[in-house]
């Protein structure tokens, strides 16, 4: 198939969206082509993609359009998905590099919890069924779609394992209401992400996860989702009116850490699509919205009670020191039955993932221009709040 690396335009996209979907193009309720056409626009004024970029951006485009299509024709065509019920699900948010990662890979190891996996949200529809869910075609289809990361990627996997049957993160799911910070992790797109972080409506992206839990559930469930991504804190107050008994792991560390492994990662993945990264920028960008988003996040809570949902407040060291202490301290705090499949399941999962198994994650804050104690300044509020130590 020919890719056209020099335009990027919303019809385009919406054309050959339909065309690879068999025709469907209804995308149902929510904005949708608004996101679509900002991400477009800044991605031409700002992006400084190179060829392999143009590609990657038009695919991943695509790929969410075509999702869309596919979960709107299919909850048409399926009754059971719009009468699924989805109680107490189970969120872990946070800043970058605190674990989240992790403790969602170990909490998705209990038999009774269901994650989404890499494979099921890259390619949704039809929805994924028990008795073929280890063995579904789409396994492979999703494995040969990853590049060769130790020539594109040196070291992501150290950063952040990957494969078509580890548990995928919520912010790839908005991808498909065209309302993720995801892009502008991968993109360098900064007036994208000024409207993500100032103007987007984010009810209409917790309108629409709801249906792709009920889309995921409707043929293979369990008794709760465990879900993760950071981007949560964006719309915080959203997810609450939309899942008013979820259980919230929200995650802790030294922001200098967090900050400074965050924009490392940033700058590994841009520099697939982009031959004008810069790391100081980068830093300097994300910290400032970052810390926005933080703060918001934890107004949020505070601002009212929720009195169907619960928080846990995790620290990092406290679960470097030990992952499986931390866990059954969740299970607690949430009233989940820790049953010994489920023990043994996530004993044996921290037991084969011990840290640096991928490898080490080396960075400096020198490399990013990051200043630690300006970073702790900025994040005192914060740092204060939860009586955070430098690490």
């Amino acid at each position: 198939m020919s890719h056209d690396v020099e335009a990027l335009d919303v019809d385009g996209v919406l054309r050959t969206a339909s065309e690879r979907a068999g025709g469907l193009d209804d995308l149902g309720d929510g904005p949708f082509v608004e996101g679509l056409s900002r991400f477009v626009d800044s991605l031409a004024a700002e992006g400084q993609l190179n060829d392999i970029g143009r590609i990657i951006s038009n695919e991943r485009m695509l790929l969410h359009t075509v999702n869309r299509l596919g979960y709107v024709d299919d909850r048409k065509n399926f009754p059971e998905i719009a009468a699924q019920e989805i109680v107490k699900p189970v969120f872990i948010i946070g800043m970058p590099r605190t674990g989240t990662t992790i403790l969602h890979d170990i909490l998705a190891c209990d038999p009774r919890s269901r994650a989404p996996l890499t494979w099921e949200v890259m390619f949704p529809s039809p929805p994924p069924e028990t008795a073929t869910f280890e063995t579904d075609p789409r396994i492979a289809q999703c494995a040969a779609t990853f590049p060769d990361r130790d020539l594109q990627l040196p070291g992501f996997d150290a950063i952040h394992p990957m494969g078509p049957q580890l548990t995928q993160e919520c912010v790839v799911m908005m991808g498909e209401t065209m309302c993720t910070p995801l892009f502008h992790n991968q993109f360098r797109v900064p007036s994208y992400e000024d409207w993500i972080d100032t103007e987007a409506d984010w009810s209409p992206v917790y309108d629409f996860h709801h249906r792709q839990l009920q889309h995921f559930q409707a043929r293979h469930s369990g008794d709760r989702w465990v879900l993760k991504t950071g981007a949560h804190l964006w719309g915080l107050d959203k997810l609450l009116e939309t899942y008013p008994d979820a259980r919230i792991v929200f995650t802790h560390r030294d922001p200098v850490k967090s900050m400074t492994s965050y924009s490392s990662l940033t700058t590994i993945v841009r520099r697939v699509g982009s031959d004008e990264v810069d790391p100081v920028e980068v830093a300097d960008d994300w910290i400032g919205r970052l810390r926005r988003v933080l703060l918001q996040g934890i107004e949020i809570r505070e601002a009212r009670d929720y009195p169907d949902a619960i928080f846990y407040d995790m620290y990092f060291p406290d679960f470097i020191s030990n992952q499986m202490r931390e866990v059954e301290k969740i299970y607690d705090a949430f009233d989940l039955p820790m049953t010994s499949a489920g023990a043994d399941a996530m004993n044996a999962f921290i037991d084969d993932n011990p840290p640096g198994k991928h490898g080490i994650h080396r960075y400096s804050p020198e490399e990013f221009g990051v200043d630690p104690a300006t970073v702790r300044s900025e994040f005192r509020p914060y740092i204060e709040h939860f009586g955070l130590s430098e690490e």
